[in-house]
């Protein structure tokens, strides 16, 4: 017993020789954790979700339906790569301001980032609606879902604008700590995006029913509310973070190119990122669209299931980066450490939830038996690779806070843009495991990161890097 106290005990988390200053109290310390973590595992939660009731409320409309709107989740996420990489160099930068105490350069970083992300934004989505067609071929989809697709990709296109710039104002808040302001956006997108689902999907009371486009508009509607509710947080609320009028606006080189260093190996990790990931699904659309609705069914799941750790990893991205402005290598250490046990545990929990419940977490999307079929043995597959998914996300968010930026682009070109497809076609296809081998090779792929980023943290390199 007492063994197992002492692993959650920072005193069997650091060596004394590590040790820079005072240390709270085991008590205060979780404390902290949870304070700011907490809101941020129920943001991750909510976004995953945003896709998932879009899925659910989808599925009664069949297997073509659920496949249109997952193959537009990958091309989603690579538009939205550039955005994602700027908000990775403003979270570290605003959070080692924030340890600092300087409130003015913290503000600084998110202006000029928000300009960036305003041009981005624009062209990207643009860009994303236009080419529409050709990226959702490239991606897999088949002639039986493609113009269903296009349809969902379109519209979503427009909200990702202001879904992109209310991203940048958040990641800026979880730079200083304030995550339940990313909870509160997501809890009012998802809410939104559930009552127009409902009213949309189906045609209730005097509105049409539109199916697949109708989705696709409550989630844009959800993105524009989360969007408003973002920017009022900068500009009508007292905080660390403040804008108004008065500031200067005018383009900052200093500033943008802080903000390009941290951010451009972000922007590669992202671009590495979401080409495996598009490459990986098109493998798997290849099977057929029963068992790509399967697959879709597993993914949402699983982004569920990662969330829980992303939320962790957040909340300990801006916790290490802010320990470390503060010359305190040793409690950044110790918040990195803390979030990896209580990943652990909640990694046992989603798993064995997944196990006992996998037909009815099946159920919830479809009622088709050949696809809830499909799904099972992947789900089960699932329940082992987020015991190691959520930790390494985790370990990540360590890294990130510290500026490790290259080193965790690097384990993602390695791992998601190499073995993981490379793994999926070979079992998939050589081997004949059909959706079965796809899911192993996520397994291979989580493990292998887990591994490589466990020696990574603890051999510290991390806490003597300079932003």
């Amino acid at each position: 017993m007492d063994a197992i106290l002492n692993f959650f005990r920072w005193q069997g988390m650091i060596k004394p020789a590590q040790i820079r200053g005072e240390i709270p109290s085991n008590k205060a310390i979780y404390k902290r954790t949870y304070q700011i973590a907490w809101p941020s595992a129920v943001e991750s939660v909510l976004i995953a979700l945003i896709g998932a009731v879009d899925l659910m409320m989808v599925g009664n409309l069949g297997s073509a339906s659920i496949a249109a709107v997952g193959i537009t989740n990958q091309p989603k996420f690579l538009v939205l790569a550039t955005i994602l990489a700027l908000n990775t160099g403003v979270t570290v930068l605003v959070s080692r301001r924030k340890g600092a105490g300087r409130r003015e350069e913290a503000n600084t970083y998110l202006r000029q980032a928000l300009l960036l992300s305003v041009g981005f934004s624009f062209l990207l989505s643009f860009c994303g609606a236009l080419f529409a067609p050709q990226i959702l071929r490239f991606a897999g989809a088949t002639p039986d879902y493609l113009d269903l697709a296009v349809t969902y990709f379109r519209i979503i296109m427009f909200g990702n604008f202001f879904y992109c710039i209310g991203l940048t104002i958040t990641a800026a808040q979880r730079g200083v700590g304030n995550t339940r302001i990313s909870m509160v956006t997501n809890i009012a997108a998802n809410l939104v995006n559930l009552v127009f689902n409902a009213l949309l999907i189906n045609g209730l009371f005097f509105f049409p029913r539109l199916e697949v486009a109708g989705a696709a508009i409550a989630t844009a509607i959800g993105n524009i509310v989360s969007f408003l509710i973002a920017v009022y947080s900068v500009t009508h609320t007292e905080g660390f973070l403040k804008l108004h009028k008065r500031q200067s606006w005018k383009p900052d080189l200093g500033a943008i190119r802080d903000l390009y260093n941290i951010s451009w190996s972000a922007f590669v990790e992202q671009i590495f990122l979401r080409i495996g990931f598009l490459m990986y699904a098109k493998a798997v659309a290849g099977l057929g669209t029963v068992a790509f609705a399967a697959h879709q069914i597993v993914m949402n799941i699983m982004s569920i299931s990662f969330s829980v750790g992303d939320g962790l990893s957040i909340a300990n991205t801006s916790l290490v980066g802010q320990s470390l402005g503060a010359n305190r290598t040793d409690m950044a250490i110790i918040y990195g450490k803390v979030a990896q046990r209580i990943g652990l545990i909640l990694a046992i929990l989603v798993s064995g939830s997944i196990t006992l419940f996998r037909a009815q977490l099946m159920a919830l999307f479809t009622n088709e038996a050949a696809v809830i079929l499909a799904g099972e043995t992947p789900l089960i597959i699932l329940s082992v690779t987020v015991l190691f998914q959520i930790v390494q996300v985790i370990i990540v968010g360590s890294l990130r806070g510290a500026g490790d930026v290259k080193f965790v682009a690097l384990l993602m070109f390695v791992s998601v843009t190499i073995v993981r497809p490379v793994l999926t076609w070979i079992l998939c296809y050589p081997l004949n495991l059909g959706l079965v081998g796809a899911w192993l090779s996520v397994f291979l792929d989580q493990f292998t990161r887990y591994i490589v980023s466990y020696w990574r943290f603890r051999e510290a390199k991390w806490t003597r890097i300079q932003v």
